[in-house]
């Protein structure tokens, strides 16, 4: 049969297959879905032996899943974990295969408090490893401090609370509050600002640094790394109590000791009135038991002494005595020393005459005449002598002469450099010689040299 020409004609179907479906669909979502960020939880996660990583991120409403080639995962900087939250940078597309709608995952890093967690563990290593937080380095504090300086928000709970339990336990203390921000990008600046100036002003002699609880964000500024230096830097002891009990920053762990809370911390830097109260009155009443056994040792003393006290009157009596005895005796020993003196002047007078310099001069001058007399005698005799001797040497002397040499007619000739010519290869034709005769001296020059 043949349809008849004015049946209606059926519209033409066009017909995909399953594969070329799922083709297009992944065309559409990869066009139209640059890459995007998305954050959320990992879960189902399979590490096949091919390198690549599979698993499913979600939220509280919705889940998706993802893959990561071999090529991508090995630059991530961490492991990542069933239940880690992370932030992923993807491509939207479909697993043509079985039409699955999935997400592939070109970066990934941890999202949230994974990432702070990860920043501070790598944090407190390297600290560590330099020595930060030794027990060696971390100081005393004081067991009565002068001024407690804390540095925390004026606003925040925590200074509440440490202000409650001072005023409990010890509220003569002096307390100086350095106000900053404890959270946020301002507060770690403004931390290591305020432990430098409580260092530089010296006003307090222990430091507290503390803030409330929050989340591991809130507490970021305490895991500073400049902050954790500014606290190791600090000539004054530093407490830490930031966040609850459970809370654990860098701070705490460079700090010289560390408060689970900021009550916790006001107790641990603040004395006990009570304690110290009886204290004192422990004291006070040893210093009184000693006072009194004290005088009382003092008065037995006194009525010891007493007993042996003389009168004034018989002591007097006792002393002018005494004086009267060193009056004799001054006495006699200055006549007896009179009459030494006497005996020992006249001894002295007599050796004086002796020693009279008009008869000493006397003896010296018989001496001094009969000195001149032998030097008058001897001398003339001295005199011819030695005159002699003068002749006899006078006539070596003349005998080895050059000189008389020279009056016999011999002559010294001697070149311009006053070199004595001795020998005939000592000089040469046209040399000026000088000629010294017996009587004056001739310049001459060598005509002629005759070897003899």
């Amino acid at each position: 049969m043949f349809p008849d020409d004015n049946t209606p004609t059926q519209p033409r179907r066009e017909i995909y297959s399953i594969a070329q479906l799922n083709r297009e669909a992944r065309t559409l979502l990869e066009g139209n879905f640059p890459l995007i960020w998305v954050e959320g939880e990992i879960s189902n996660l399979a590490r096949p032996a091919s390198g690549h990583i599979y698993f499913t991120l979600k939220d509280e409403q919705a889940q998706v899943r993802c893959a990561m080639f071999k090529m991508r995962r090995r630059l991530l900087g961490f492991q990542p974990e069933n239940g880690s939250a992370v932030l992923a940078r993807v491509r939207v597309s479909l697993y043509e295969a079985r039409g699955d709608y999935q997400l592939i995952v070109e970066h990934l890093e941890e999202a949230g408090d994974g990432r702070l967690r990860r920043q501070f563990e790598q944090l407190k290593q390297r600290l560590a490893d330099e020595g930060l937080f030794d027990a060696a380095r971390k100081r005393p504090l004081p067991d009565l401090p002068r001024c407690i300086g804390v540095i925390t928000s004026p606003s925040g709970a925590a200074i509440r609370d440490v202000l409650s339990v001072l005023k409990r336990r010890f509220p003569a203390i002096p307390l100086l509050i350095y106000p900053v921000p404890v959270q946020g990008l301002d507060a770690p600046p403004a931390i290591v600002e305020a432990l430098r100036t409580a260092a530089r002003r010296d006003e307090c002699d222990l430091l507290l640094l503390t803030r409330g609880g929050g989340s591991l964000e809130d507490l970021w500024a305490f895991n500073d790394e400049a902050v954790a230096r500014a606290i190791v830097n600090s000539p004054i002891p530093v407490v830490s109590a930031v966040g609850h009990e459970i809370d654990i920053t860098i701070a705490d762990f460079v700090a010289d000791v560390r408060a689970a809370t900021p009550s916790a911390a006001a107790e641990l830097i603040s004395p006990d009135r009570d304690e110290w109260l009886d204290t004192l009155r422990h004291w006070r009443s040893r210093l009184i038991r000693a006072i009194q056994s004290r005088l009382a040792h003092k008065q037995q003393h006194l009525r010891a002494v007493s007993r042996h006290l003389k009168h004034p009157g018989q002591r007097l009596q006792d002393q002018a005595q005494r004086l009267d005895e060193l009056e004799q005796r001054l006495s006699r020993a200055l006549h007896s020393r009179l009459q030494h003196n006497e005996a020992r002047l006249g001894t002295l007078t007599v050796r004086l005459h002796s020693q009279s310099p008009q008869r000493q001069l006397a003896t010296l001058q018989l001496r001094l005449n009969a000195d001149r007399q032998r030097l008058h005698a001897a001398m003339p005799q001295r005199l011819g002598g030695e005159q002699q001797h003068l002749a006899a040497l006078a006539r070596a002397l003349d005998t080895v002469s050059p000189l008389a040499t020279l009056g016999r007619g011999y002559a010294i000739v001697q070149r311009p450099d006053d070199r004595i010519v001795r020998k005939t290869s000592e000089a040469n034709i046209g040399d000026p010689l000088h000629v010294r005769l017996g009587e004056g001296r001739l310049n001459c020059r060598v005509e002629d040299i005759h070897e003899d």
